[in-house]
């Protein structure tokens, strides 16, 4: 008899032991995921959106693939309102000849206020 509930004491301490922690993970998991979240609500608007669209395809912060890359852009132009409407305008209509023969694709599908988020956030870069 007093094995008999020796080994349910023992079986009852390792249900306790083991719901514990499986509550501790999900309370660490939870943390994790509130952490990540809040990481991804810090990043700026601008490249938030930028990372929504194609823009990646052709440019990366720091090296030229087939267009400048952001920096480039950055440190070429005044950060002005007047060339943040101008850089908006070009992502929305799309160009061909500041940076060579290589056209930009036009982005009619994003608004003036996104377009000029993502420009804003490219001044940010500027060495």
């Amino acid at each position: 008899m007093k094995k008999n509930i020796w080994a349910l004491s023992l079986v009852a301490v390792f249900a306790v032991a083991c719901g514990g922690n499986q509550n501790n993970q999900t309370q660490a998991d939870s943390t994790t995921q509130d952490v990540t979240t809040k990481q991804t609500a810090e990043e700026p608007l601008g490249k938030q959106l930028m990372s929504k669209t194609d823009c990646s395809a052709c440019h990366t912060e720091k090296s030229k693939i087939v267009g400048p890359s952001y920096v480039q852009v950055a440190e070429k132009y005044e950060n002005t309102e007047a060339n943040i409407t101008m850089l908006a305008d070009k992502v929305i209509k799309g160009g061909v000849g500041v940076w060579g023969e290589v056209p930009m694709t036009p982005h009619p599908q994003l608004s003036e206020a996104d377009a000029k988020e993502m420009i804003k956030y490219i001044f940010t870069l500027k060495k």
